[in-house]
């Protein structure tokens, strides 16, 4: 795991080109902190930080092919590099046993074809030097970041945000769309970024430019719909034999790999996997928290016991505003509101000190049903068939009651108030795109000038039937989970110099569970079906019966004390679309417990902080 830079540049020396690359890197040494590594051309630097994971000894980047031509810097692990190396030798004389050389030989043979082969989690810049052609791109889900700028004199890219802005010639500006995105949702919308000019190669897509020319984007993946065809016994042992090989396919490197283990379905699956299927014994990590409602320590130990692992706790007793701070502005770069990448990071910190490659379990909730929003999708359902005048009246009933200060697996009322909360934007709203913070008449108070501004969200495959469920599904697979899940944990983790690998990621998995109806992955109010009938010996009961909990932080008593107050100071320090009084009502009545804001100031918090750095 790495990150990478590359700038094109008409006007600039090959002295400037360098210093740009380096404090470019330098931005970027948390990423590859193993070793780095520059190429200068004509006009041209490419820049690497290496994680060392495979082929510890060689496989240097950024890296030539024998006649010099052709340049790639690299980000990624490509997990069948070994077979495609076997299918290139004879074609290509290789002087490493990386998948460096490997990505580079199979685009030089085989062009952008070569991409469709590949398993894995990449980003990259190809460059020729003879044509003047860069070929950005990114792997098919979105694990792995690639930003990039078009220029009048060129074009910059690189993998984070601030390592990008070291690049650039003169200061971003905020973009007003993108930020009445990231106050909708919590984080910016595929393709974006809070500035502009600035944007996101897409998942599963290419980016071709070359000087003079306009950039050309292209799709090389798409998930496809297409329905299984066999029973639902057959579908339980094709996903039984494709994540375990997806799970073994991660386990491929030179160095020692653990598992996060959280004491929830998905990531007590891939240990469990690990341990009763493959025989490994990894070590896990788990971060626990003093709010007992959000603590999910006694699972994630159970499942190390009947795992037989080597198991590490940390406990998040209280906000860390340095490790916020550095984490928004250091390696987000932009804002960024999911609050659960603190004890993201602090358990990749604990991970880190012990291995260099960890496993989670993200994407099963959206792959398989898991969210607590599909359920309330499904009993949507039922409700609506109630008068008109009853459900105005029990929505009436719990606006008036107090919104308990606590995680929603914990409470009905809480459970309630969130339902309702979906009940009245999918009346007004339709159709889903992804969770928001805000209704349609908070949002307009919150920034009057910006309420009908923001990016169109990207449309969902042609393929996608009326099923309403397997809409939220996709929505939040093409959406959410890169724009915030994979985003989170890739800061989170490159932040202490740790690779995660997803195996629910692998997209033979995502292409077989979006191939089967949803009524296969739920049963009335209860999701992850398809998950308990292939792997129903692998997890103790339970695990598998235990309360859905996300993966979530107590904002909401954080905001009743200090970071309130700080909320409160930078509200007067700077200047922004927000409207201030606005958000002091709704810190009002947080502390005073008539609801649960904590969400939505947490994501203002941020904003201001980020607003407060530029």
């Amino acid at each position: 795991m790495c990150g990478i830079s590359f700038l094109y540049h008409t006007e600039l020396p090959k002295e400037q080109l360098a210093a740009k690359i380096d404090s470019s890197l330098a931005a970027m040494r948390h990423r590859g902190p193993d070793d780095n590594g520059t190429w200068v051309g004509d006009n041209a630097i490419a820049g690497h930080n290496r994680l060392a994971i495979i082929d510890l000894s060689a496989s240097r980047q950024p890296m030539a092919d024998h006649t010099g031509r052709f340049v790639l810097t690299y980000n990624g692990e490509i997990y069948n590099y070994q077979e495609l190396r076997t299918n290139l030798i004879g074609k290509w004389h290789f002087q490493t046993q990386g998948d460096t050389e490997v990505l580079l030989a199979g685009l030089m043979l085989h062009g952008e074809s070569f991409l469709e082969k590949m398993e894995g989690m990449w980003a990259f810049a190809l460059w020729d030097s003879q044509e003047k052609k860069l070929l950005l791109c990114r792997d098919r889900i979105g694990k792995k970041p690639l930003y990039y700028q078009e220029t009048k004199t060129g074009i910059l890219c690189a993998s984070e945000l601030p390592g990008l802005a070291k690049l650039t010639d003169s200061p971003w500006q905020e973009d007003l769309d993108s930020t009445a995105d990231f106050l909708r949702y919590g984080y910016y919308l595929p393709g974006t970024t809070a500035y502009r000019e600035v944007k996101e190669v897409l998942p599963g897509h290419t980016i071709s430019w070359s000087p003079h020319l306009q950039s050309h984007q292209q799709s090389y993946w798409r998930l496809s719909l297409h329905s299984f065809e066999g029973t639902k016994k057959r579908a339980s042992d094709a996903l039984r034999q494709k994540l375990t090989d997806a799970v073994s396919k991660r386990l491929i490197a030179d160095v020692e790999v653990g598992a996060f283990l959280s004491g929830g379905v998905d990531s007590s699956l891939i240990v469990s996997i690990l341990s009763h299927t493959l025989g490994i014994k990894p070590k896990t990590f788990t971060i626990g928290f003093a709010e007992q409602s959000y603590d999910e320590r006694t699972y994630a130990k159970q499942m190390a016991d009947y795992c037989s692992t080597d198991h590490y706790v940390k406990v998040l007793d209280n906000w860390d505003e340095e490790t916020l701070s550095n984490l928004v502005l250091n390696n987000i770069g932009q804002p960024f509101a999911d609050s659960s990448i603190l004890p993201t990071s602090l358990v990749s910190k604990v991970a880190a000190s012990h291995v260099k490659v960890a496993l989670s379990g993200d994407g099963g909730d959206e792959l398989f049903s898991g969210y607590q929003r599909y359920q309330a999708r499904a009993i949507l359902r039922w409700y609506t068939r109630l008068p008109k005048l009853l459900r105005t009246g029990i929505g009436n009933a719990i606006r008036t009651l107090p919104e308990p200060m606590a995680h929603h697996s914990r409470s009905f009322l809480k459970k309630a108030h969130l339902f309702q909360d979906i009940v009245d934007r999918l009346e007004s709203e339709t159709p889903y795109t992804a969770p928001v913070l805000y209704s349609k008449e908070m949002f307009r108070s919150l920034i009057p000038d910006l309420a009908e501004l923001g990016h169109m969200p990207p449309l969902l495959p042609e393929e996608c039937n009326n099923d309403d469920i397997q809409r939220m599904m996709l929505a939040d697979s093409l959406i959410y989970l890169p724009q915030d899940i994979l985003l989170k944990v890739d800061r989170a983790s490159m932040a202490h110099s740790l690779e995660t690998r997803a195996p629910f990621l692998d997209h033979q998995v995502v292409e077989l569970a979006f191939s089967l109806p949803s009524s296969w992955h739920r049963y009335g109010a209860s999701g992850k079906r398809m998950l308990n009938t292939s792997f129903k010996n692998l997890l103790p009961d339970s695990i598998w019966n235990r309360r859905k909990q996300g993966f979530a932080v107590p904002v909401h008593l954080w905001f009743e004390g200090n970071l309130g107050s700080k909320l409160k100071d930078l509200l007067h320090t700077v200047e922004s679309p927000v409207n201030r009084g606005f958000v002091l009502k709704l810190l009002e009545q947080h502390r005073n417990r008539q609801r649960d804001h904590g969400t939505r100031l947490w994501s203002l918090y941020i904003y201001f902080l980020w607003l407060n750095s530029l």
